[in-house]
């Protein structure tokens, strides 16, 4: 296994504020040591261009703050009128949790629970738990919990989807402009101003700072003392070194034992990660032909109207002028499904032949299969709203569909395949990457010349 410098991009005669560290990436599971490096500056993976680090100059007080804001903004957001909606003398107003709650009443209560969690308990537990760790490293004692509590903030990041949510109630808005007059409520504005405070505190987090900052005072001053000193050692140590997925120390322990600082288990790769993957997808793939056959809402005006697919809903969009929020619709509900199957497929399909062609390419693809896959969920969160407002009898009346459930299993199967896939998988055969308990490959001279380099520097 090869261990190399990483390139740091940093303002120029900028004091250091921390110390050189070995990292494995986790995109292509190259080691390599990341130089000390000063505040606002930004590490990336020689190989791949992955982020291993990117230092903030208030690491830890800043997104405390922001947090505590975005904690109270999201008290307004879940108790106050998101929506409402007056039509032939009648009106209707909805919160956060109207839409679960009338989706539920309709016997859907996978889809309501599915709405709930991705708009209302995975935001507010991510917020709560990070408020948790900021908080209590003030104390002079930090409890150990502490450490899996943070665990939680990045396996929550993918499902808390405010912003997806915003997207779809204005999906919904524009759609209720032709059936209702509509008054946006305080939520509406409380969600907003949500969205632009979590997205700043993630901004300036540095998970890498929380982390040692939870570490004991004695291993602490142990790892600095030993900093400059680790370049070299990981060049000439005979025992297997990993990274660990959850806090991304790299430490010489075996796979299958707990980690050093955060105590989850440690492992080499993701465990059956192809085949888990596979099984995702042909879940989803099953799963995508009676989400486009069976109806996901139906519109009743007047008491006439007709249950409606996603396409038929985009047709609908199309014949009354709406081209830009049904290209927006289309693009989420039937575009983006269609490519991150096919994208995985791809991905699984190469990384089974072993080819190394266009190896980086390909880890950029896995990224944006991973990052696209939720913004699916706008058809869904849009129903929720049109559910919860739309209840006036023959006048009008929006029902939900069963394609809509197995719609959103198909974005959730899609989003934990791409989860389970490892794309350092896609690199091991080019980087000669071996098993645990093996011996590791010779390492170049000029990696041993600029990883002893950078220790001494």
């Amino acid at each position: 296994m090869s261990t190399t410098t990483a390139p740091v991009t940093m303002i120029a005669d900028a004091v250091p504020m921390t110390a050189p560290k070995l990292y494995e990436c986790p995109d292509c599971g190259q080691m390599q040591v990341v130089p000390a490096m000063p505040p606002a500056a930004r590490a990336l993976c020689l190989r791949c261009d992955a982020v291993l680090r990117h230092t903030r100059h208030h690491p830890l007080g800043l997104p405390a703050a922001l947090n505590l804001s975005a904690l109270i903004l999201f008290a307004i957001a879940g108790t106050l009128t998101i929506m409402s909606v007056t039509t032939a003398g009648l009106s209707r107003a909805a919160s956060l949790v109207s839409g679960p709650a009338e989706l539920d009443h309709y016997g859907l209560w996978e889809l309501s629970l599915v709405v709930l969690v991705t708009t209302f308990a995975a935001p507010l537990a991510r917020v709560l738990c990070m408020l948790a760790v900021l908080g209590g490293l003030q104390l002079r004692r930090p409890p150990a919990e502490l450490r899996a509590i943070f665990a939680w903030v990045e396996r929550l990041r993918p499902w808390s989807m405010i912003e997806i949510y915003m997207l779809g109630l204005y999906v919904a808005y524009v759609r209720l402009g032709a059936i209702a007059h509509v008054n946006l409520g305080p939520a509406t504005y409380a969600l907003l101003g949500l969205i632009v405070v979590v997205w700043l505190a993630d901004l300036t987090l540095d998970d890498q700072a929380v982390w040692e900052a939870m570490e004991p005072p004695n291993r602490r001053r142990l790892a600095h003392i030993r900093s400059r000193r680790l370049a070299a050692a990981c060049l000439t140590a005979h025992r297997w070194r990993i990274g660990c997925d959850v806090c991304g120390l790299v430490s010489r322990a075996a796979p299958g034992t707990p980690c050093p600082r955060c105590g989850y288990r440690l492992r080499d790769r993701k465990p059956h990660a192809i085949q888990r993957t596979w099984a995702y997808v042909i879940a989803s793939l099953i799963l995508y032909i009676p989400a486009n056959v069976y109806p996901v809402l139906t519109v009743i005006r007047l008491g006439a109207g007709q249950p409606n697919t996603i396409l038929g809903g985009v047709k609908e969009l199309i014949d009354a002028g709406m081209w830009p929020l049904a290209a927006l619709v289309f693009f989420a509900s039937i575009t983006v499904p269609v490519l991150k199957l096919i994208g995985l497929s791809f991905l699984l399909a190469a990384t089974q032949l072993g080819t190394p062609w266009r190896l980086h390419d390909r880890t950029v693809l896995y990224r944006i299969v991973d990052a696209i896959g939720r913004w699916s969920m706008i058809d869904i969160f849009m129903e929720s709203i049109l559910v919860a407002l739309v209840q006036f009898g023959t006048v009008a009346s929006v029902y939900p569909g069963p394609g809509a459930v197995a719609f959103a299993a198909v974005v959730i199967l899609t989003m934990l395949a791409a989860r389970s896939f490892d794309p350092r998988l896609m690199w091991d055969r080019m980087s000669g990457h071996v098993q645990p308990g093996t011996a590791p490959r010779p390492v170049p001279r000029a990696a041993r010349q600029a990883a002893a380099q950078a220790a001494a520097s």
